[in-house]
Order: C-alpha cells, then sequence, then structure tokens
C-alpha cells in the first residue's frame, strides 16, 4: 500500500480520539498509543521504535486538546490554580524525565508496561472505583512527589494524566468539579513537557522515517490533532443525550481490546 494512503487511517484516528474525549472526558493518548503502534508497524517503521514514535506523537497530539480543555474548565472558574502552582514544578521534572527513561526502554516492555496501565484504567471505569476523601492537601514537598509521579507515569503511557490525578486529588478533599478542572490544567505541562522530552529524546535516532521530529511522526499529528478538535464539541453535545455510564464501559473494552492487538502485533 502507498505512504499515502496510510495517511487516510491518521483523520479516521482523530475522529475516533476527538469524539471519545468529547463524550467520556478521556485523553487520546489510550487510543491514539495502540493504534499508532498497528500503523506504524505496517509501515515498515523501524521495530524497535514503533512504541515510542506512538508515544511521542501521541503526547504531541495531547497539546492542542489540553489547551482547549483547560480553557473550558477555567472559563467555569474549576481550576484551583494554587494547587496547579504546587504540583507543576514536579509535573515538568516527572514528565520530562520520564520520557529519557522510555527512550532507553526496549520496545516490547515498554508496550507491556503500557498494556498493564491501560488495564488499570479499564479496570477503573468498569467497576466506577472512586477514592474516597481521606486527607487534605500535602505540603511543598508532598506536591512536587505527587507530580513526579504522576508526570513520569503519563510520560510512559502518553495521557494528560487525568487518570491519576483526578483520583489524587478527590483523595486529598478536592472537589470533585474541582479536581477534573485542575487536572485539565495539569494536562497541559504534562503534554508540554512530554512533547519536548520525546521531541529530544528522538533526535539523530537511526532508522526513524522521513517528516518525523524526534519521535513525533508529523503526519500523524497534523491530521489527527485537525480532526479531533472538530469532532471533541460533537462527542460533548452527544454526552447529555447517550447513556454515558454504558459506553465508559464499552470505552474500557475497547481499550483493553486495542492494548491486546498492540501486543500481539509485536510479539507476532
Amino acid at each position: 500500500m502507498e505512504l499515502d494512503l496510510w495517511w487516510l487511517a491518521y483523520p479516521l484516528l482523530g475522529v475516533v480520539v476527538g469524539f471519545f474525549a468529547g463524550l467520556l472526558g478521556v485523553g487520546g493518548g489510550g487510543i491514539m498509543v495502540p493504534i499508532l503502534t498497528s500503523l506504524f508497524l505496517a509501515q515498515d517503521f523501524p521495530r524497535d521504535q514503533v512504541v515510542h514514535m506512538a508515544l511521542g506523537t501521541s503526547m504531541a497530539a495531547i497539546v492542542l486538546t489540553a489547551v482547549s480543555s483547560l480553557r473550558a474548565h477555567h472559563a467555569h472558574a474549576a481550576v484551583r490554580w494554587d494547587v496547579v502552582r504546587a504540583i507543576a514544578p514536579g509535573i515538568l521534572f516527572g514528565t520530562f524525565g520520564a520520557t529519557f527513561i522510555a527512550a532507553r526502554v526496549d520496545t516490547v516492555p515498554l508496550a507491556i508496561f503500557f498494556a498493564a496501565f491501560m488495564a488499570y484504567v479499564a479496570v477503573q471505569m468498569l467497576l466506577g472505583i472512586k477514592p474516597r476523601p481521606s486527607r487534605n492537601l500535602p505540603g511543598a514537598l508532598g506536591m512536587s512527589a505527587a507530580g513526579v509521579g504522576i508526570g513520569g507515569v503519563s510520560a510512559l503511557v502518553a495521557i494528560g494524566g487525568g487518570s491519576l490525578s483526578v483520583p489524587f486529588l478527590t483523595w486529598c478533599n478536592v472537589k470533585v468539579h474541582h479536581a477534573i478542572g485542575t487536572s485539565a490544567a495539569i494536562g497541559l505541562p504534562i503534554a508540554f513537557a512530554g512533547t519536548v522530552g520525546y521531541l529530544v529524546n528522538g533526535w539523530g535516532a537511526p532508522g526513524t522515517p522521513a517528516l518525523t521530529l524526534g519521535f513525533i511522526y508529523l503526519p500523524a499529528l497534523v491530521l489527527v490533532s485537525a480532526v479531533s478538535m472538530f469532532f471533541a464539541p460533537l462527542g460533548a453535545r452527544l454526552a447529555h443525550r447517550l447513556p454515558v455510564a454504558m459506553l465508559r464501559k464499552v470505552f474500557a473494552g475497547v481499550l483493553v481490546a486495542l492494548c491486546a492487538k498492540m501486543l500481539h502485533s509485536l510479539f507476532a
């Protein structure tokens, strides 16, 4: 198949990513990474770099989504900026630092870690697990440590951090709508630091395909981002008309299936 025909898959991926992001309030990494990995393998990109490229491209695609989400939550006064300021240094350090770890881990172990984390996210969705508020926000050192952990895992699985930061903030007695809005704001430094990290670590990597900056494949980035921006509002509007609770469970099953497909492609 010609390369130009493969490019048609990226706008279709953008439709799915944008729709579910708007409908369920989830980041696109869980969908983008396994699908991009499979697409990159099908295009005969270097096997030892496909997961790294999928992570880097997904993280870069999240930047625009994070900006849009941040503005929307800020407009509704749902962002705790005091929390953002306290956790942001750790977020930036953890996210950027973890990209150096990811760049030095082989493709298969990295894919297994991603699949295991997405299985955790899927179980959360299926069972509706929510932590009970049991403590207050920690001090500066504790917030920095939490930021390093949230940012580090987010960089390794190319997510905006919501599946970690929302439970953490809820556990620390932050009101749910503030936890969600603040998590959206935290997603921007995660996406920015992760994008820079994957760009730096992939710069000059041997064998990367044309139109690649670091571990970021530009055609996928541009086409997925451009389309997802249009379909996210559609998903958000339908969120009030469709049975979202059931759809979250379906989405959890899709995540598991995509991760299984990715692992099968790598091991086959």
